[in-house]
């Protein structure tokens, strides 16, 4: 049974109800649950189904293609030597089947598009010199590699270009989301812990699938990831890997924002990083940015030359902060290590990661759902004019000519204001002012675990958004 996936889920349905031949791609980063919505949706329907292997030749690819052909009933009368031979016995399974509408699911296709094969050119023909010509072929593309699927099939300037019927991107479980797995694993966690599971795991459902029901969330931290023998231990690699044939650079690319978490320029990385400037780098930022390990956002006022990215996948920022360093070797560092000041640092620039990753449950918490927005950081260096210097965690730009100026704070219990906070809070706003060059009003806005703890140097704060409000359904 499926957790949310309900737009999802109706986009299949639509396509296959279709009284025409559809093309769709079903893409997102791995262990999203891509394969397991269409499995879930379509169930004992396909007519064919096959998983690409990841890093195999293509005479190995090939084979595979055809002990899936004969698990579906069509004998092949030879091995299959190209991709030209290998979609020809396609339709030929194809036109064997009795069923009103043919599913051919091909799974993690990047893999197959290997060096030389041709891959591509052989399934264009497929589609446009056959399959399109019918109105009983429903073809599904699905990949992890979620670069692969824009790169070569949405943005193909050959035979493939404006092929796809349905675009259906799986995004990462919400909170909410999260919350109903856990209820569904039987697992008794509060919603702090569902919080702190989500700035360790983000929204991945795999790895949320292996959490163990009688362990605490620290437990499972620990025994997943701290322990040796835990299935996520040499998770870093392993999704590195197989995303991308030539990891080393993209590694170093993540590797440089982890240690600048407020973002870096394409020119600091390059230097950073030590890769070359040239196209090969603006492919490498945008498959990292495509599958979903770093954005590119424009800072308010930067106009679009100064463009920053950022680390946002919350499995990579956690690697770096604890796995990739000596505490990986302590079993049961998670749960003896509550109060570190390394965990406290992490835990208040995952959390706004997490922010970030439920603006639209912010928007409904302050009543703007329905308001056109555009979402912002901001800093400014120690200068004669900005003095300080200061930086906002999260900018809300509201087309009713308003901004909600973001402060976000984690913490484990009520959060209370101090004097010398407010006297920053208000440095912030202040300077914010000086540079805006639009006549808005300015509301500071708290996003905090539990909220506010109300005292003397509260009174400024316009708005309250807390962690209970990024659970709430879109």
């Amino acid at each position: 049974m499926l957790i949310g996936r309900e737009e999802e889920t109706r986009q299949l349905k639509k396509a296959y109800e279709s009284a025409e031949s559809e093309f769709v791609a079903v893409y997102g980063r791995l262990r999203v649950g891509k394969t397991y919505l269409v499995r879930e949706v379509f169930k004992d329907k396909f007519t064919f189904y096959h998983t690409g292997l990841s890093g195999v030749s293509k005479s190995e690819q090939l084979a595979f293609w055809r002990q899936a052909l004969e698990r579906y009933g069509h004998k092949c009368s030879k091995a299959l030597r190209n991709w030209a031979e290998a979609f020809f016995e396609l339709e030929e399974l194809i036109q064997q089947s009795k069923a009103k509408k043919k599913v051919i699911f091909i799974d993690e296709m990047p893999w197959l598009d290997t060096p030389g094969s041709k891959f591509v050119t052989w399934l264009e023909a497929f589609w446009n010199g056959w399959a399109a010509a019918r109105n009983d072929v429903f073809l599904i593309a699905c990949g992890s590699a979620a670069s692969w699927i824009i790169r070569k099939v949405f943005r193909n300037r050959g035979g493939l270009h404006n092929r796809v019927t349905y675009r259906i991107p799986v995004e990462p479980f919400t909170l909410g989301e999260c919350e109903a797995m856990t209820k569904r694993l039987g697992m008794k966690a509060t919603r702090y812990d569902i919080l702190e599971g989500y700035m360790v795991m983000g929204g991945i459902p795999f790895y949320w699938s292996l959490l163990d029901k009688e362990k605490s969330m620290a437990g499972n931290i620990d025994s997943l990831f701290f322990k040796e023998s835990g299935q996520l231990h040499y998770e870093f690699n392993e999704l590195y890997s197989s995303l991308f044939r030539q990891p080393e650079n993209y590694i170093k690319v993540v590797t440089v924002l982890a240690l600048n978490q407020r973002g870096m320029t394409r020119e600091e990385i390059i230097k950073e990083a030590g890769i070359h400037n040239n196209g090969d780098t603006s492919q490498l930022l945008d498959d990292l940015q495509q599958c979903g390990f770093i954005s590119m956002k424009y800072p308010f006022g930067g106009g679009k030359t100064k463009v920053i990215y950022h680390l946002i996948d919350n499995f990579t920022l956690f690697h770096f902060c604890f796995l990739n360093t000596e505490n990986a070797t302590d079993e049961n560092y998670w749960t003896t290590n509550i109060q570190s000041l390394v965990r406290n640092a992490w835990a208040d620039l995952s959390f706004e990661h997490v922010c970030f990753q439920h603006i639209k449950q912010i928007k409904n918490a302050l009543g703007i759902g329905g308001v056109a927005t555009k979402v912002y950081s901001w800093k400014c260096g120690r200068n004669d004019v900005y003095r300080r210097g200061a930086q906002i965690d999260l900018l809300i730009e509201r087309a009713d000519r308003v901004i909600n100026v973001c402060e976000v704070k984690f913490s484990q219990e009520k959060y209370s204001i101090s004097k010398y906070r407010e006297l920053s809070f208000r440095n912030k706003l202040e300077q914010f002012r000086m540079v805006i060059k639009k006549r808005m009003a300015l509301h500071l806005t708290f996003i905090s675990t539990y909220g506010l703890k109300y005292n003397q140097y509260s009174g400024f704060v316009a708005r309250e958004v807390t962690a209970d409000d990024l659970f709430k359904s879109e």
